[in-house]
């Protein structure tokens, strides 16, 4: 099954601009020079990369105090992730997880292959943190894959590795549910790259059954950071829960669409306004990437964080914004949105197969203009049974997606009475 897709929604991974900050951040990713050619491991140890022995207590006391919460999607702390794997006696395994799976992001692929020191420095700081005997870093993409495997060269022959410790890449499938962290060890250990029951989960025994600390690459290049410059001071901008800086990849009806690096808790309407795009003409949002389903325009205020974006009806997720304009009905982008979670679904779960077929075929038939009197009330009820089922977090897009359209056309049923 193929679905074509709305200019709209296109992959932002195919494309990778160089990256900017908007105005007034402090960033500590996207710093000056690093866009130039040639930018690579010296020009990371002068800003202090692999600066030494790790202190396990001092990570993790610097981690915790940042609130550096997880880049990856769910925002999980970090801090509870390092400790729990390092409190598991015996060997472990760290993956830093550059899958990203999420066709509106790119800013993973950015980091692997702008900054991917950075990035192994802040999974060599969690193989120390934690005490694993094999770091890996997963990737999907061939350019992120051969930037990774040069940059670890690099580290090898600076003898930058440490000693016992094993350093690679794997290299897995496009598909969406791949990079969920259970698919992503059954990947490494042979099998097929597709989520696994719970529990356990992987930081109870993932990579060859020993616990497994996953972390996004943005998390470890953050983790880093705060290494250098130490966990107050990135927590010095952004909210009381949502602390730092992020990339945002940001898309859609703008003249600049890319990566960018803004300090959490500035609102979206920043980001679309140094993305080029005019607030003024915004139809609709797509948040979280294409899992935090579609908020109407008033979200442009909301600012960019993870219980503002929870509490409108969406996440923050992986930093993604998909800017609706004029030209993009709300209804179509969901109708085509559906197909492709229908066409996604590791087909695992009944519940999956059965509840991603049931809204695209519901929204299809709107788009069709094929009368359904209970459609609303079915979209509305899938969005809020649906989440949390399965063995992954898949079908929770595809109930996000539904909520949307329900609330959507409850919108333009209200209109429509009100015409009359």
């Amino acid at each position: 099954m193929t679905t074509t897709l709305r200019p709209v929604l296109y992959r932002a991974a195919d494309i990778i601009p160089p990256a900017e900050v908007v105005d007034g951040t402090r960033a500590r990713l996207v710093v000056p020079g690093v866009e130039q050619d040639g930018w690579g491991l010296d020009d990371e140890r002068r800003l202090g990369a692999f600066a030494g022995p790790v202190e396990r207590d001092v990570i993790l006391h610097e981690l915790e105090i940042s609130g550096l919460r997880g880049r990856g999607g769910a925002g999980f702390p970090v801090f509870r992730k390092w400790s729990t794997v390092a409190a598991a006696p015996g060997d472990c395994v760290v993956v830093a997880n550059g899958h990203e799976g999420e066709p509106a992001s790119s800013k993973d692929r950015w980091l692997l292959t702008r900054r991917p020191h950075l990035v192994l420095d802040g999974l060599l700081i969690a193989a120390a943190t934690v005490g694993a005997s094999e770091a890996i870093v997963c990737v999907s993409h061939e350019d992120a894959a051969s930037s990774v495997e040069a940059a670890i060269a690099d580290l090898d022959q600076a003898g930058l590795v440490p000693e016992g410790l094993t350093l690679r890449v794997f290299r897995t499938s496009m598909s969406y549910v791949a990079g969920e962290e259970s698919a992503i060890c059954q990947a490494i250990n042979g099998g097929p790259a597709l989520p696994t029951s719970k529990p356990p989960r992987p930081f109870e025994a993932g990579v060859r059954g020993l616990p497994t600390l996953i972390n996004n690459v943005e998390s470890l290049a953050h983790a880093a950071w705060i290494r250098i410059h130490g966990g107050a001071e990135f927590a010095s901008v952004g909210t009381q829960t949502a602390k730092g800086t992020a990339l945002f990849t940001v898309t859609g009806d703008l003249e600049r669409p890319g990566v960018y690096e803004m300090e959490l808790g500035r609102p979206v309407s920043d980001l679309i306004t140094a993305a080029g795009g005019s607030v003024e003409n915004v139809r609709g949002l797509l948040v979280g990437g294409w899992f935090g389903g579609v908020l109407d325009a008033s979200a442009v205020a909301l600012p960019c964080c993870y219980d503002a974006f929870a509490a409108a009806g969406g996440g923050l997720g992986c930093a993604a914004v998909t800017v609706l304009g004029p030209e993009d009905d709300v209804l179509e982008t969901a109708t085509e949105l559906a197909a492709w979670y229908q066409m996604e679904s590791a087909k695992q779960c009944g519940v999956c197969v059965s509840g991603t077929g049931a809204i695209a075929r519901t929204l299809r038939q709107i788009s069709r203009g094929v009368t359904q009197p209970d459609a609303t009330e079915k979209l509305m009820r899938w969005g809020s049974t649906l989440s949390g089922r399965g063995a992954c977090s898949f079908i929770d897009g595809a109930s996000a997606l539904a909520r949307s359209a329900g609330l959507e056309l409850t919108r333009r049923e209200g209109a429509e009475k009100g015409d009359r």
